[in-house]
């Protein structure tokens, strides 16, 4: 997977909806399909993709719309993360287990004394 050379965090608000529809438009060409068959394929307008490309009219349905029909989805992968614990998650884990643990009586020992007398029958 190439990393990205573009300094997303340098571009406004607006080039980076530029950006992204350049982007867009360059993995659906890497791809030769046609606007209107990634339309088509995403249940849109041809109009849509035209003005998505151009970093205008988008909404984030229409991008994912777009994502799915050109077969990119996985971009998606990058906002999502599993959480990690914290260090207070883990004891408050490890108490919760401790209270779940089955209780045992603990075994009577016998009792050791005098034996008994025997009887006199």
């Amino acid at each position: 997977m190439a990393t990205s050379n573009i300094n997303w965090q340098a571009l406004s608000d607006t080039q980076v909806v530029e950006q992204l529809g350049a982007e867009l438009r360059r993995m659906r060409l890497e791809r030769n399909l046609s606007q209107a068959e990634v339309a088509t394929r995403a249940g849109l307008d041809r109009t849509t993709v035209v003005k998505l490309e151009a970093g205008r009219a988008a909404t984030l349905l229409t991008v994912v719309q777009v994502l799915r029909a050109i077969g990119r989805l996985e971009l998606l992968d990058a906002f999502h993360q599993e959480p990690q614990p914290t260090p207070y998650m883990l004891v408050e884990a490890q108490e919760k287990y401790l209270k779940k643990q089955r209780k045992r009586a603990s075994r009577k020992k016998p009792e050791v004394g005098p034996p008994k007398p025997k009887s006199t029958w």
